[in-house]
């Protein structure tokens, strides 16, 4: 399959704003990287179903923030095109009577410690405490009280997504039989084209940059247009109590319908 054919189809599933940014990032891969379009277009790669650029389906004028993640999750029903967004989770509560948390997010530790980043900045939760115990019965109250709170990963997407992330990966592909490197190599060729059409626009969105992957996109790509809030990745415990992270997050009320 020729590869213009294929990420047309991508293309189209974004918002038309980033129709040209797109096509010219790609331009811009196939020119350095002369056939890894092809190769990407006929071999198996996440996210699949065309959602490589699900990312961009929030319109490039509404655009606030830029939240980076590494690279797509390595598994078919968690690789949504969207980073940090895990589209194998649903519930976010516990449904058992002394849960905190869902065993999904439990599971994964990143959502996990970004949610009780979220309940401590919102002065649910203590620092020193965030625990089963100390969630539980914040968590149950939330489950008890859909009208108010979100219950879903896709609620908790929507609230992004209505804020103006624009939820994008360092790399936007996974493929299981080439090192992530390789694949990040190229995007780097891409990226610079969707950082140029945001300092286009008149109001700039803030850059959120967490962990080593991120901040090392700093040192490539050129990001001075740019507010940037930096932090260790969310996998590290240390991230619940991130100071910086818990008054950037406070006033959005992601956890809030």
């Amino acid at each position: 399959m020729n590869f213009s054919d294929y990420f047309s189809q991508d293309i189209q599933l974004a918002h038309p704003s980033w129709h040209v940014t797109l096509q010219q990032g790609l331009q811009a891969i196939e020119r350095e990287f002369p056939d890894y379009l092809n190769q990407l277009a006929n071999s198996r790669f996440l996210p699949d179903s065309h959602r490589l650029f699900a990312a961009f389906s929030v319109p490039l004028s509404s655009v606030r923030y830029v939240l980076i993640g590494e690279g797509p999750y390595p598994r078919s029903e968690s690789a949504t095109g969207y980073c940090f967004m895990d589209g194998a989770v649903d519930n976010i509560w516990s449904h058992e009577s002394a849960g905190g948390l869902s065993k999904p997010v439990n599971r994964a530790t990143s959502l996990r410690n970004f949610i009780k980043m979220l309940l401590v900045a919102d002065q649910r939760l203590t620092a020193g405490d965030t625990s089963v115990a100390a969630l539980s019965p914040v968590a149950q109250q939330m489950r008890a009280d859909p009208a108010t709170y979100v219950q879903t990963m896709a609620e908790l997407q929507d609230n992004f997504l209505q804020h103006g992330f624009l939820m994008l990966n360092a790399s936007l592909v996974f493929r299981e039989d080439v090192a992530p490197a390789i694949d990040a190599k190229v995007w780097r060729t891409f990226l610079p084209f969707v950082f140029e059409a945001l300092a286009r626009q008149a109001t700039k969105p803030s850059l959120i940059l967490w962990g080593k992957i991120a901040d090392r996109l700093d040192q490539e790509v050129t990001l001075f247009a740019f507010e940037k809030f930096k932090s260790e990745h969310p996998y590290n415990l240390s991230f619940i109590n991130n100071v910086s992270m818990q008054n950037l997050f406070r006033p959005l009320k992601l956890l809030y319908k």
